[in-house]
C-alpha cells in the first residue's frame, strides 16, 4: 500500500500482512538464517514492542487486496506474454538439450486433438525449427479408441497437416480388443462395462506403441501429460499417458497451457487453418474420450469427474509454493473465486468462462484435490525428466515436492473442516 505523493493532507494507509507467508518464506532462504547468525552481536540491542493481535469481525473478514484467480498466469497483458514467451522457451530448450544428449534426430508424439498434445506438438515444430531440423522428422500419430469422437479426431489431422509434420493415424482399437479377450473382460463378450480397466486398455495401448514406434524409427517419445493432471493423479500410472522418454508439459498447469495457446495464436506465427483448429481446441470440453458417449449423447467430461481445473491450478499452487495450511488456501480461494465482479480478468479469457464459486463448492473441490494430491505420489515418483517452468507448482520427485508415497491426506481434511 502506499500513501499519495505530495498530499497536503494527513493521511493513513492500511494494508494486509501475511504472516504466514513471510514464515513459509523464511523457512525456505536459508541465507536468512546465515545473515542472522553472522550478526547476531549487532541485533542484541533490539527494542521488543509487545503486541496483542485481535481478531476480525465477520463484517471486516475481507482482504484488501486483490488475490489472482490464475496464479500461475499474470493478468496483465506485458507481464503474461513475457511469461508466455519465457515457458514456451524454457520447454524449446529442454527439448533441444535432450535431443543433443541423445543424439537423436527424431521424436514420436501422440496427438489427440486436445490441449496437452497440442501444446507438446507446437513446442517440437518450434524446437524443431531452431535446431535446423526438418518438421517431418516430428512423427506425429492420432490414435483413435473407442471413444474417440469425430471432431476430434479432425482436428488431429488438421493440425498434423497444417503444421507439416509427418502425421499418421494408428486404429488401436484392434488390439485393445485384443487384450480385452485375453482378459476375459465382459466388453469381449458383448456386454457394456467401462469401468477402469476398459479405459486403461486404450492409454496403455496408445503409449506402448508410441515407444515401439521410437525403437523402429531411432526417436524419442515425447509425453504430453501436464502439471495439473499429475498433481490429481489423472494418468494411467507406468504403460499409460503418464510415462514418456522426456515430458515438456510436466511443470504446465492445465490453465497456463489454455492462456500459452491462446497467446500463440495471438503472436500471428501460425497459418489461419492451424489458428482456427487451434480456436476449436480451446473451445472443446477437456474430455480423455474414452468412455463412449452416454445415451444423452454427453461426452465423458474430465472436470465432471475431478473438478474445475482453475480451481485445481489455484489450491495447487498455494499449497506448493507457499505451504499454507488448507483452511488458508480455502480462504484465499473465497477472495478470488467468490465474487465474479472482483478483481480484473485477462482479456483473453472469454465472458462465457468467467465463473464463480460459492464456499461449499470451494471446500468439496479441495477436499476433493486434497485427495487425489496425497494419493498421486507414487505415479510422480516415476515421472520421466521435463523442464521447470516456474517458482510454484512443480512435482519433480527429486527436487522441490517430496513426500511419501503412502501419505494420508487425514490431518489436511480435518484441518479443513476444523
Amino acid at each position: 500500500a502506499r500513501s499519495e505523493q505530495f498530499s497536503m493532507a494527513d493521511q493513513i494507509i492500511t494494508a494486509d500482512i501475511d504472516l504466514d507467508r513471510l514464515r513459509q518464506e523464511r523457512l525456505r532462504m536459508i541465507s536468512l538464517r546465515d545473515q542472522a547468525g553472522d550478526l547476531r552481536d549487532r541485533l542484541t540491542p533490539l527494542r521488543r514492542i509487545p503486541v496483542r493481535l485481535g481478531t476480525l469481525d465477520d463484517a471486516d473478514d475481507a482482504l484488501r487486496r486483490l488475490v489472482p484467480r490464475f496464479p500461475f498466469v499474470p493478468t496483465g497483458t506485458a507481464d503474461r506474454e513475457m511469461r508466455c514467451r519465457e515457458v514456451r522457451n524454457i520447454q524449446v530448450q529442454g527439448l533441444a538439450q535432450r535431443l543433443r544428449s541423445t543424439g537423436l534426430q527424431k521424436i514420436v508424439i501422440g496427438v489427440s486433438g486436445g490441449l496437452d498434445s497440442t501444446l507438446a506438438l507446437l513446442v517440437a515444430v518450434d524446437t524443431f525449427d531452431r535446431i535446423g531440423l526438418p518438421r517431418t522428422n516430428i512423427l506425429a500419430y492420432t490414435m483413435p479408441g473407442f471413444a474417440t469422437g469425430s471432431a476430434t479426431l479432425r482436428r488431429a489431422h488438421e493440425l498434423m497437416d497444417s503444421l507439416g509434420v509427418s502425421g499418421t493415424e494408428l486404429d488401436i482399437r484392434p488390439s485393445c480388443e485384443q487384450m480385452l479377450a485375453d482378459l476375459g473382460h465382459p466388453y469381449a463378450n458383448g456386454a457394456k462395462g467401462f469401468a477402469i480397466t476398459f479405459e486403461n486398455a486404450q492409454a496403455g495401448e496408445r503409449t506402448s506403441h508410441l515407444f515401439r514406434l521410437a525403437n523402429h524409427h531411432g526417436a524419442v517419445v515425447l509425453g504430453t501429460g501436464d502439471l495439473s493432471e499429475l498433481a490429481l493423479g489423472w494418468c494411467t500410472y507406468g504403460v499409460g499417458d503418464q510415462m514418456s522418454h522426456y515430458n515438456v508439459n510436466t511443470s504446465v498447469p492445465k490453465t497456463l497451457i489454455q492462456h500459452l495457446i491462446r497467446w500463440m495464436i495471438d503472436t500471428g506465427e501460425y497459418s489461419a487453418r492451424t489458428t482456427g483448429t487451434l480456436r476449436e481446441i480451446l473451445d472443446d470440453v477437456i474430455s480423455p474420450e474414452l468412455v463412449p458417449p452416454g445415451e444423452d449423447g454427453a461426452v465423458q467430461s474430465t472436470e465432471d469427474t475431478v473438478g474445475p481445473y482453475e480451481l485445481h491450478d489455484f489450491f495447487l499452487y498455494y499449497t506448493t509454493r507457499f505451504g499454507y495450511r488448507p483452511s488458508k488456501v480455502a480462504f484465499l480461494a473465497r477472495h478470488a473465486w467468490g465474487d465474479v465482479t472482483r478483481g480484473p480478468w485477462s482479456e483473453m479469457m472469454p465472458t462465457d468462462r468467467r465463473n464463480q464459486y460459492d464456499d461449499a463448492t470451494i471446500d468439496h473441490w479441495l477436499a476433493e484435490f486434497l485427495r487425489r494430491f496425497t494419493a498421486g505420489p507414487f505415479k510422480r515418483t516415476a515421472m520421466p525428466n521435463g523442464p521447470k517452468t516456474g517458482p510454484g507448482g512443480a512435482l519433480p520427485p527429486r527436487g522441490q515436492w517430496r513426500s511419501p508415497s503412502d501419505v494420508s491426506a487425514r490431518t489436511w481434511l480435518d484441518q479443513l473442516r476444523q
